[in-house]
């Protein structure tokens, strides 16, 4: 017999059994070997070295006796060769097998000793044992839960910064916290989603891409999960691999929440299916990382405006800027609010507030990719663009026109919203953010000193003067290109999705203007000028007379109605106490049928003249044109105008359209809309359609129209009106007693 014994397999808390197996022999001096067996028949320590199959196998075959029940202390059984071994069951104090003790003896105590006298004479050792494997355990417990503990705290106390990035940046340090998920908790992946911040992170193992289909197809259950119940929740039950939408992951779903309670994200780690469940303690360390991940958010973001706190946008600001890989050419825009003590003042600091808070979500929906903004006190507001002086002054102008749309009626009084923006190069040398932004501030001061709500562009020299002569400069163009017959019309397709009573395609007629060199100069570079210098009436007068003329020579086609034009006029234009006569009169001596005719006004413009709005409106609609309200849903007062305009046509704003396969309220907005609109007998279109997705998603919640690049990009009006025109025609005179159709030769030239 071997004396030395030996181990084998995982030991844990098995260890030497050397002096049991001494006393065990003092008992049975014929004993061969002493072997020890775990409670599921593996091999944990014998005192021979070259222990055979023979013998594993027997021990296998004696397991289910074992768990029979506790009275049973164990058998006698005999190996080849008519070897005895004594098959001992040692169990814990609740009666449940914790190891099987195997005694081999030679031949010749087969006729003297039985079982039950074997084990009497063996009793006190076999407690003695029993007992000792019962504290090892206890002990093996308590030092696996310390060192359990040990990782919590670690967890607890670790730096959720990722090496090798910059410290402070809460980009960094979200994906830190994903990392520790992934290392301390077993995860495969982790991922993290906050909407209102606009936060999506997905972090996975090393060497492993995430999966973000999976994720993409689960985020928005688990953040309907999280809201409603504001705690962990364990997923280990998966459903079957062949099962409609399986995920083949175990989830542990934690919810981020703010400090009135409120879940307003969700942190969710993922285990392959073939992994061990998630327990209650995972789900007590998921809570923990959120919470962390909650706080970084916290701190990092201001509560009114969703925007990062100063100085979370230095963090972020220094951590991308300096980076030698990054754009070489960016630009700051400093905005300020304009006027907002006389809103708290006449209002209330509330309303005020809501104010700050809008042009936070106005700044959030439009940022591009790549781009941050802060607030940076009070009413002021910081952005970094990665792109150059020209198109951040578009962006800027996009937002003052989006800020201005944020005015409303509230009782007896106009509430007007306005900023002003400067916007400058990005001095990446700066040492502080302030010193960078100075001359973005400088340029918004100019644009205040020039009366507000405008944008400014920083020059070294005088930016203020050298604005003004720019813009001034632009009007005087817009004059002589007026006077030179230098605008012209593209026209973009308004296609219905379906038959019904609106189902004739419709066309938008957008301004051109042509400059000195005979390059086109789309309206975002010269309406903004023409609005500030009071053009706009001249303008629309202009694009009247135009679309008339043109459509003249085509009356008789035109009979039929086999399409509509839809002509936009100004806010400035409806103020005008002549533009109504002059806009009927034109239709009524064209000769053409008036239900061709569409006119547009923005929801915003209308509202902020309501009575004369209305009146225009019934005189078009008398007349038999048709009344859109353009960029339907951005004002505040929507709905409580709208049963009294009698408009036959809503162009839902783009904004919502836009983000309708990523934002579950946008999508509500646009069903709303389009149920709505049905139920009283209006139109429906939908803007921006840019992908064939969201033109599918659109049309499956409703709406009538759709208008985009999916549908169709502007062309010039001349060439609809030479060669597609007559296609629309002809269909219109075959099928006018039967169901509106657009030609096959003309989808064909969509």
């Amino acid at each position: 017999m071997n004396a030395a014994g030996k181990q084998t397999g995982d030991t844990n808390h098995w260890g030497s059994f050397e002096p049991y197996a001494q006393l065990v022999i003092s008992q049975l001096p014929r004993a061969a070997s002493v072997t020890l067996f775990d409670s599921k028949g593996e091999l944990r320590w014998s005192t021979d070295p070259t222990t055979g199959p023979d013998l594993v196998t027997l021990i296998e075959e004696t397991l289910a006796l074992a768990q029979s029940g506790p009275e049973s202390h164990g058998e006698l059984r005999m190996l080849a060769g008519g070897l005895p071994v004594y098959v001992c069951w040692l169990r814990s104090d609740a009666g449940s097998p914790i190891a099987i003790l195997a005694i081999a003896c030679r031949a010749a105590d087969t006729e003297a000793r039985s079982f039950a006298l074997v084990h009497a004479l063996l009793r006190p050792a076999l407690e003695c044992l029993r007992r000792d494997l019962l504290a090892r355990a206890a002990i093996f417990d308590l030092g696996h839960r310390v060192s359990s503990l040990d990782k919590d705290l670690e967890l607890l106390l670790a730096d959720p910064g990722t090496k090798g990035e910059s410290a402070g940046d809460d980009s960094d340090e979200l994906k830190g916290i994903l990392q520790q998920a992934n290392d301390y908790l077993r995860c495969a992946m982790s991922a993290l989603f906050v909407p209102d911040k606009g936060i999506v992170l997905i972090r996975s193992t090393s060497g492993k891409l995430p999966d973000s289909q999976m994720v993409t197809r689960t985020h928005r259950q688990l953040l309907s999960m999280a809201q409603i119940r504001r705690e962990p929740v364990i997923i280990n039950q998966l459903a079957p691999n062949n099962a409609a939408g399986a995920v083949p992951y175990r989830i542990l779903s934690c919810p981020l929440k703010h400090a009135s309670g409120r879940a307003t994200g969700v942190l969710a780690l993922f285990r392959d299916e073939s992994a061990e469940e998630f327990l209650d303690r995972d789900a007590r360390l998921g809570d923990v990382l959120a919470r962390k991940a909650a706080s970084v958010i916290e701190s990092s973001f201001d509560a009114m405006s969703g925007l990062y706190t100063r100085q979370a946008f230095e963090h972020r600001v220094r951590a991308v800027v300096t980076e030698p890989n990054r754009a070489t050419a960016w630009s700051a825009l400093y905005i300020d609010s304009d006027q907002l003590h006389v809103i708290n003042d006449n209002f209330g600091m509330h309303v005020g507030d809501g104010i700050i808070t809008q042009i936070g979500e106005l700044l959030r929906r439009r940022l591009p990719r790549s781009a941050f903004a802060a607030r940076i006190s009070g009413d002021r507001f910081a952005v970094l663009l990665p792109t150059g002086l020209e198109d951040a002054a578009q962006f800027a102008e996009s937002l003052r026109d989006g800020a201005e749309q944020l005015g409303t009626l509230r009782g007896d009084s106009r509430l007007h919203v306005s900023i002003s923006i400067g916007v400058a190069p990005f001095e990446r040398e700066a040492r502080e953010l302030m010193h960078s932004l100075a001359a973005a501030e400088t340029a918004c001061k100019a644009a205040k000193d020039r009366g507000r709500n405008r944008v400014a562009v920083y020059e070294p020299n005088d930016a203020s003067i050298v604005r003004r002569f720019t813009d001034i400069n632009i009007a005087s163009r817009v004059r002589e290109a007026i006077e030179a017959d230098r605008l012209r019309f593209d026209a973009q397709l308004i296609l219905p999705f379906g038959s019904s009573e609106h189902s004739r395609p419709h066309y938008e007629l957008l301004l051109r203007m042509i400059d000195e060199d005979g390059k086109t100069v789309g309206p975002d570079r010269f309406l903004s000028a023409a609005n500030r210098y009071q053009l706009m009436p001249t303008i629309d007068r202009w694009v009247v007379q135009k679309a008339i003329a043109l459509l003249k020579p085509h009356a008789a086609l035109l009979a039929a109605r086999p399409c509509v034009f839809a002509i936009n006029f100004s806010g400035q234009s409806l103020n005008d106490d002549a533009f109504g006569d002059f806009l009927l009169e034109q239709i009524e001596s064209s000769g053409l049928n008036p239900a061709i005719f569409c006119f547009e006004l923005t929801e915003n413009a209308t509202v902020a003249s309501i009575s004369r709005a209305e009146v225009l409106m019934r005189r078009l609609r008398r007349l038999g044109c048709g009344v859109a309200l353009d960029d339907f849903g951005t004002g505040l007062s929507s709905l409580s105008y709208l049963r009294q305009l009698p408009v036959t046509m809503l162009k839902i704003d783009g904004s919502f359209v836009r983000d309708i396969l990523k934002d579950a309220r946008a999508e509500s907005m646009v069903r709303a809309i389009a149920q709505l609109s049905r139920s009283m007998g209006i139109g429906t279109v939908a803007e921006y359609v840019e992908t064939e997705e969201i033109r599918a998603r659109v049309a499956s919640l409703g709406v009538d129209y759709g208008q985009g690049f999916a549908i169709g990009q502007p062309a010039p009006f001349i060439d609809l009106l030479s060669i597609e025109l007559p296609l629309l025609a002809s269909a219109a005179t075959v099928d006018c007693t039967t169901e509106e159709r657009m030609p096959e030769a003309l989808a064909a030239n969509m």
